[in-house]
């Protein structure tokens, strides 16, 4: 592929001629300030910044990044309300006719439904753990069992009973330790770089069964399955041995290290058959597992190349998955998994876009990859681009990054189409898509980690990303009830729309809630 540049091609993405840095200049519009760069010397970012109103008056700044020096494009940095997408309209054909698709991220989102909400609550004792203080600190956290990374229903279970699952139990970067109190530099002396603490080392990554009352508004644990290795002994929720993907080193709330364990499990998507069997994301590996209705882990499928980081582990391993996704980031992995009805394919679409080729892309990236896998031979027939929102368009984010963003929870529906979870620390959005032949991009050279520019240093519209179309279906921002950090989703027996929070097991003093939602318009057929 070609550089995308005035005067050329990249991605299939037309271009003018003739160089528009030098024709740029300032104008002066009557209501704000449009602001142009020269942009004759080479290395000068030239920035574009539209002012339609000030921002309490209903709009906010638009501003537009224009780079001579690398690709001479524009970026979207902030996004504007609906008002101004004519105005940037406009600017685009000023430019030199800059393409609709070009200008897609930084039109301002969908807007979802209006919908009805019921909140459950719990006060089963099950969901209670005792208090904990890390050594170094006096903030005491009053842990939970948290239970909400995933979440799943079957057709034909009782309309209100839900699988669900945990994580690796409570846990702590180092980096984060500051807001508990706790000294990081001691507490993490051993692994000053790449701790993470865990205060209770001991947990067993596990499965639950939720029931609902709609009469009371509450829910209750109704059965839970320890997820256990292929001979029955417990799993921990410690990290892996990885030595091609990035890990990180385990320490007690002690400070005191732990050793790595292959048969950890940082358990996320889940997808249960008719059977009992369950098939599980893990966003650590990444991999995905599949447990028997014991919890037993039969078989866990890793990127190709991988498997000798398993080789200690008591379950099968099988290199099945594409080896490029060992380039996904720390801790953002598979997250969401689910199952079409018929049981016949296995969906999973990455927690974030791969740091594919470095950090900085990562950071900056919105194509996340999805996948489709036939369930009993473990091949992979799909491969899709979803593209996920910029962090720039969720109210209240700070960071410019747009890693900020991640997808916790997919939902298969017939038909090959989807819901894909996709949220910030503060704003969860559903979205609707619907996976097509002409979008399926498995075997192209967005596969090769050679290629350049890689798939996620490329932008959504390009043309040759075959992106997925989004139809939003949910969005929480308009709605203060809604707890953050939802990660678990299915269809109650009423086609109601469940979701779940993952609370981190307290350790922020969250706790479990559950939401029914009624008129997202989601259908099962």
């Amino acid at each position: 592929m070609a550089d995308e540049r005035i005067g050329g091609t990249r991605a299939g993405i037309p271009s003018q001629s003739g160089n528009i840095g030098n024709r740029l200049h300032q104008l002066q519009a009557g209501d704000g300030r449009l602001r142009l760069g020269s942009g004759r010397r080479r290395k000068q970012h030239a920035p574009i910044v539209v002012r339609p109103r000030p921002h309490g008056k209903g709009g906010m700044p638009v501003r537009l990044s224009y780079s001579p020096a690398r690709t001479r494009r524009f970026l979207a940095k902030t996004v504007s309300r609906r008002r101004n997408i004519m105005r940037l309209l406009s600017l685009a054909a000023l430019l030199g006719g800059l393409s609709l698709a070009a200008l897609a991220q930084a039109q301002a989102p969908q807007t979802a439904p209006k919908v009805d909400i019921t909140v459950f609550t719990s006060t089963d004792p099950a969901l209670k753990d005792a208090p904990y203080t890390l050594r170094t600190s006096t903030k005491e956290m009053s842990l939970t069992i948290g239970i909400g990374s995933g979440a799943f229903r079957r057709q034909g279970d009782a309309p209100f009973r839900f699988f669900t699952l945990s994580d690796r139990g409570p846990n702590i970067a180092c980096g984060d330790l500051d807001g508990y109190g706790a000294n990081k530099d001691e507490l993490c002396k051993e692994a000053p770089k790449n701790g993470r603490v865990y205060p209770r080392p001991g947990y067993s990554p596990s499965f639950y069964q939720v029931e609902l009352d709609p009469a009371t508004k509450t829910f209750k644990l109704v059965g839970v399955t320890p997820a256990k290795t292929k001979s029955g002994k417990p799993t921990s929720g410690l990290l892996n041995p990885l030595t091609v993907a990035s890990t990180e080193i385990p320490l007690d709330g002690t400070g005191k290290k732990l050793e790595q364990d292959p048969n950890g499990v940082d358990m996320e998507g889940l997808a249960v058959l008719k059977d009992g069997t369950m098939w599980v994301g893990d966003e650590n590996g990444p991999s995905l597992m599949q447990f028997d209705a014991e919890g037993r882990l039969q078989r866990r499928l890793v990127p190709t190349g991988t498997e000798k980081d398993y080789a200690a582990a008591d379950y099968e391993t099988i290199g099945a998955l594409p080896a490029i996704l060992t380039k996904r980031s720390l801790n953002r992995g598979i997250e969401s998994l689910s199952i079409s009805p018929d049981e016949t394919h296995l969906y999973f679409l990455l927690q974030n876009p791969l740091a594919n080729p470095d950090a900085k892309t990562y950071q900056a990236a919105t194509n996340a990859r999805l996948y489709k896998m036939e369930r009993v031979s473990g091949k992979i027939v799909g491969e899709w681009v979803y593209p996920m929102d910029p962090v720039a368009t969720y109210p209240g984010e700070k960071s410019p990054n747009n890693s900020t963003v991640r997808i916790s929870e997919i939902m298969a529906l017939s038909g090959d189409r989807l819901v894909v979870l996709e949220r910030t620390e503060k704003t969860t959005r559903l979205y609707e898509v619907a996976l097509t032949a002409d979008g399926n991009i498995l075997g192209s050279a967005w596969d090769d980690v050679a290629t350049t520019p890689s798939l996620e240093a490329t932008p959504s519209d390009a043309p040759a990303v075959k992106a997925l179309k989004k139809t939003i279906r949910f969005d929480t921002a308009a709605y203060p009830e809604a707890p953050v950090k939802l990660e678990g989703m299915a269809l109650a027996g009423d086609g109601r729309l469940m979701l779940i929070n993952d609370d981190d097991f307290g350790i922020d003093g969250a706790t479990t809630k559950i939401l029914l939602i009624d008129g997202t318009g989601i259908r099962m057929n």
